[in-house]
């Protein structure tokens, strides 16, 4: 048997976490991958997975073996996209990952025109709010809000800044009246999301003064489309990015409030693993994004719009 095959039947597998999708995704049966995996051990006379019916995972040999052949891998792969037509044509799978909302808002929006422009790939769009590991989880780019990653193989490609705003449904503030300096918020009910860096304490700006104040949620929850919810159904004031809300704010279904004040910015980037030649179904779907954010979003979301790399 090929040892390149068994190899990637090796790395894929311990890639995806699954021999099924392994096999899936190098477009073999499960027998046959089953075959080069037990080939790939039998060669080396030493077990590289253990599995159970739940799961599967690499025992001492496998992760060394696994850290030695991936980049090896990788490099082999990058060559041949660099001479092949998926260079000007990518193609396969991309598995792309973001939080619901931005997958909403931003991604499903554009995925008519990226198709038609790249036929060829397609898309797995994993709707999370958690961080998922890159080779677990199998992912290939993520959107996230953090600019950091503890993994210094993840390049982290900063999209832009965009503003966040306190809102309310007109009801609520009927019942309940405006907040009208920050402090006034800890009278209020306080729609929170939690994943958000220290979600129960406030700084905000108006000119040179700066107010930090704690709040304590009437609600909170990991989902910024649960947070909007609940403000549309007048249960208190929301925090969250302007994307998700400003078209309730067009249409009156939101109010901001505390409008001289302002909250600290959010970051968005894309992050994708490190490599020696960047494949080219990643580059074309991260400049694809940051131009149809650049095009598409309403004006005042971003205070720092989305530039080409």
């Amino acid at each position: 048997m090929d040892r390149l095959l068994q190899l990637e039947v090796f790395s894929k597998t311990a890639e995806l976490g699954s021999l099924s999708k392994a096999a899936e995704s190098l477009r073999m049966s499960n027998a046959a991958a089953s075959r080069h995996l037990s080939a790939l051990e039998e060669r080396l006379a030493v077990r590289l997975i253990e599995r159970n019916t739940r799961r599967l995972w690499l025992t001492e040999a496998g992760q060394e073996l696994l850290q030695r052949c991936g980049p090896l891998l990788n490099e082999l792969a990058e060559a041949e996209d660099a001479v092949s037509d998926r260079a000007l044509s990518p193609q396969g799978m991309l598995r792309v990952t973001s939080s619901l909302s931005f997958a909403t808002i931003y991604l499903a929006p554009m995925l008519p025109a990226f198709r038609a422009m790249y036929p060829k790939l397609s898309l797995q769009i994993i709707a999370a709010n958690r961080y998922p590991d890159f080779i677990e989880a199998g992912i290939d780019v993520a959107i996230r809000t953090r600019e950091h990653e503890p993994d210094s193989g993840i390049v982290v490609r900063r999209i832009g800044q965009m503003r966040r705003v306190l809102a309310a449904a007109p009801s609520y503030l009927a019942s309940r009246g405006r907040p009208v300096v920050p402090a006034d918020l800890v009278r209020h009910d306080m729609l929170i999301y939690n994943l958000a860096n220290d979600p129960y304490s406030l700084s905000l700006r108006s000119g040179n003064a700066v107010q930090s104040i704690r709040i304590a949620p009437t609600l909170d929850s990991n989902d910024g489309q649960v947070i909007r919810g609940a403000a549309l159904a007048g249960l208190g004031i929301l925090i969250q990015p302007l994307y998700i809300v400003q078209s309730d704010i067009l249409a009156g279904r939101l109010v901001p409030v505390l409008l001289d004040w302002e909250l600290p910015l959010l970051t968005m980037n894309i992050a994708y693993q490190n490599r020696v030649r960047l494949p080219a179904k990643i580059r074309v779907f991260a400049d694809f994004l940051v131009d149809h954010i650049r095009t598409h979003s309403d004006p005042g979301i971003w205070i720092e719009p989305p530039k080409p790399d």
